[in-house]
């Protein structure tokens, strides 16, 4: 699958093409998708899963056991379970984050979407999280994913970026501006 989108040419981007062909060929994108995200969400949480996942000292057979059981008690679904063992096989567990944000980017397209991330300081609401859905569908043209983490760092506001665009309104940002700016006019 040839793209010109960056992220989808390195080795992550190859790996969630071939995910993504693979789901589609089976009628199984959505499904696949799912299984993604409760992985991601069980990545977050979980420390230990996070060491599994990255330590390079564990062995590529003790990472695909493991990581089958923790599949198999989440309700993957074959191809999933299977892309996960081939990532155990081959060392390229580390980079399941990324091939996860490539695998939605590709399936997002598919369905017309574009993906937006979106970190704020506090968990945002269902009626917020709906408001800027609508107003980033009305600034792109397009519907919006929103692929959203909390960054308690950011104090408040948010960060929004689209593709190659970002749009940066953190308290965060603005007091290092702030910052800036008082110390050029003295």
């Amino acid at each position: 699958m040839a793209t010109d989108e960056p992220m989808m040419a390195g080795m992550a981007g190859r790996y969630a093409g071939a995910l993504f062909e693979l789901a589609s060929a089976q009628n199984a994108t959505a499904a696949v998708e799912a299984d993604l995200g409760r992985f991601e969400q069980m990545l977050a949480e979980s420390e230990d899963l996070s060491r599994l996942v990255k330590s390079p000292v564990i062995s590529a057979d003790d990472q695909a056991k493991a990581l089958g059981a923790v599949l198999t008690k989440a309700g993957a679904s074959p191809l999933t379970m299977n892309f996960f063992n081939v990532l155990a096989k081959n060392r390229r567990l580390f980079a399941a984050p990324e091939m996860i944000r490539g695998f939605r980017s590709l399936a997002a397209k598919a369905r017309g979407e574009v993906t937006a991330e979106v970190s704020s300081a506090v968990a945002l609401t269902d009626a917020q999280v709906a408001e800027l859905k609508q107003t980033l569908k009305a600034s792109v043209g397009k519907d919006v994913t929103l692929a959203a983490k909390v960054d308690p760092s950011l104090l408040g506001g948010l960060v929004v970026k689209i593709g190659s665009r970002m749009i940066d309104s953190s308290l965060k940002a603005k007091l290092s501006s702030l910052k800036t700016v008082l110390q050029s006019s003295t």
